[in-house]
């Protein structure tokens, strides 16, 4: 409990000064990475973080974004819904959504996590902020029924919404020791490294299907 709200307030500082940029000389490309520890950086050092080395690697290629990292560490998908308006500031173009780890290991029925998804999405849409959806896969120990049902989610939600679809967050990542923290679950800075490099050319084109003056 402490160690989340501790996380909540560093997502307040960040997208402060997330927000004060966008009145600061040349706008930007502003990107929020919303999700859970995943997105947080749990376990990782400062700059660590997936945002962090996604901002790097999209600067590095010529691109002049700023991505605010508003992972909570424990946010199931009904976390994030409550707190979606606050920790997606105005004058964001894209959303990186990364929701549904916490829900799955807690067993919560998919239906309720597709329900809260939707509901970000259409808030998203309503809000013309255009998204980039990361999907999740059940643990196979939670039976065949449920890992069917939860796999489900992703594609079904991208398709109605109409938003690009990155398959899998810890796609290469996954179930590697090198690439894992002693927990087994959450990446460590080589781990995010493999995720940035392969999330990197969808994002681009999230960039480019969706212009900073469209």
């Amino acid at each position: 409990m402490a160690f989340k709200f501790v996380s909540r307030l560093t997502l307040l500082a960040g997208l402060a000064i997330f927000a004060l940029s966008a009145s600061a000389g040349a706008e930007p490309y502003r990107i929020v990475g919303f999700g859970d520890s995943l997105m947080a950086g749990y376990g990782l050092d400062a700059g660590q973080s997936f945002p962090d080395k996604l901002e790097a690697a999209l600067r590095a290629k010529g691109h002049d974004v700023v991505i605010a990292r508003a992972g909570v560490s424990g946010d199931t998908t009904s976390g994030g819904l409550a707190r979606l308006d606050w920790s997606v500031p105005d004058g964001t173009r894209l959303v990186i959504l990364e929701l549904g780890a916490n829900d799955m290991l807690r067993a919560i029925d998919p239906k309720i996590a597709e329900k809260n998804l939707d509901a970000v999405l259409a808030r998203l849409k309503e809000r013309k902020i255009a998204v980039l959806l990361a999907g999740m896969r059940a643990a196979p120990n939670l039976g065949p029924d449920y890992q069917s049902a939860f796999d489900a989610i992703y594609p079904r939600l991208a398709e109605k919404y109409g938003v690009a679809l990155y398959p899998f967050f810890l796609d290469g990542v996954a179930a590697d020791p090198a690439l894992l923290l002693k927990d087994g679950m959450h990446p460590n800075a080589k781990g995010i490294d493999r995720m940035v490099e392969r999330m990197l050319p969808q994002v681009e084109k999230a960039i480019a299907a969706n212009p900073a003056n469209s």
